[in-house]
């Protein structure tokens, strides 16, 4: 692929979050919220499929956003739907999934540069993931007959996009996501180059990000949960998100001797992930206000993300070094504590709405 071409596919996965992501809500409202994550799956598994075998880069970009673009509206319906089926539930329900999303994290890491070797090329590599897309869609045709116009996202109040703007909650989410999301992007597109400037084999430094990616699986199962809990569990927000600067200060005072322990704190940081996810189906009280909710919070949030490889990247080659980045990284992760206090307390998108606007 070109330089140009390249740099574009880097920045797909925003795109698609931030356009097909806002659309997610209003295509559940139409056909169903079942029928609606079937079919992102289904274009995962086709635009996965055609991917690998086409020879033309533009087909590939546009083959690889038909994927991104599943993939965004099944990420943004999920919490509603765990709202909708498992409402008394939602913590635990909202950890099971978030689990498999970092199992499947690692294992793309992991896996997919060996099976391409052991397949005979990237093809293989990239299109082995539409199998693992194809089984994944396989449930949803038991649950499309749940979809009747007035049932799936749809609430006796029905939340739309842009009601979401109104409210301080939902900015406070979309800063929240967007913020957690600028680090999570941040490390995982050059955290493997700051490892092997440290000193660090390739193989190595690969390993160092896969630990990162690892320890998100098992706080993936205890922190929903525990943010779930009755009462007021802001403690574990302030918890997880304090590990980040421990992490980016630690990485600048010991980046080699020290790295296997910074990769694990940093790992647990990224813990904020599943925390938001639960967060939006704990601050709505309808499947409707979630799937709202989690559209404005994502698509917004995911634009903010975007910021921070490019941001990295500019100051790393600007200062010919990672101590500025790693400090910016740690003054951008203050704010989430701030944030962290509005969004933990217990709060209904639907009461806001109810509320006059601010002024």
């Amino acid at each position: 692929m070109s330089v140009g071409a390249a740099g574009l596919l880097t920045s797909l996965p925003v795109l698609a979050f931030a356009i097909f992501g806002a659309l997610a809500p209003a295509a559940a409202r139409t056909i169903g919220a079942h029928r609606t994550t079937f079919m992102a799956l289904i274009a995962v598994v086709v635009g996965l499929s055609l991917r690998a075998v086409v020879d033309h880069e533009a087909l590939f970009l546009a083959f690889s956003m038909l994927a991104l673009a599943g993939m965004a509206m099944a990420n943004v319906l999920l919490p509603s739907l765990v709202r909708l089926h498992f409402p008394d539930r939602i913590g635990q329900v909202t950890a099971l999934y978030t689990t498999a999303l970092s199992v499947g994290l690692t294992a793309a890491i992991v896996l997919t540069v060996p099976v391409a070797d052991a397949l005979g090329g990237w093809r293989w590599g990239l299109g082995v993931w539409a199998i693992v897309a194809l089984i994944a869609a396989a449930p949803w045709l038991g649950l499309l007959r749940h979809d009747i116009r007035t049932d799936g996202a749809v609430s006796e109040r029905d939340v739309r996009f842009l009601d979401v703007a109104r409210t301080r909650l939902g900015w406070a989410m979309v800063l929240f996501f967007g913020l957690q999301s600028l680090q999570a992007y941040a490390v995982f597109g050059w955290f493997a180059t700051m490892w092997r400037d440290a000193g660090f084999s390739a193989a190595q430094a690969g390993g160092l990000v896969g630990v990162v990616a690892a320890m998100s699986i098992p706080l993936s199962l205890w922190a929903p949960p525990m943010v779930a809990r009755p009462g007021d569990q802001r403690w574990v927000l302030y918890l997880v998100i304090g590990c980040y600067p421990v992490a980016y200060l630690g990485l600048i005072a010991s980046p080699h001797r020290l790295a296997l322990l910074w990769a694990m704190i940093l790992g647990a940081a990224l813990a904020t992930f599943p925390i938001i996810l639960v967060l939006i189906g704990l601050r709505t009280r309808t499947p409707g206000g979630t799937a709202a909710l989690s559209g404005f919070t994502q698509s917004l949030g995911y634009l903010m993300a975007a910021v921070g490889p490019f941001g990295v990247g500019t100051l790393h080659e600007a200062t010919g070094g990672w101590t500025v980045p790693l400090l910016v990284l740690t003054g951008l992760s203050l704010p989430l504590l701030g944030v962290a206090w509005y969004v933990g307390r217990p709060a209904a998108l639907e009461d806001q709405l109810r509320a006059p606007a601010p002024t």
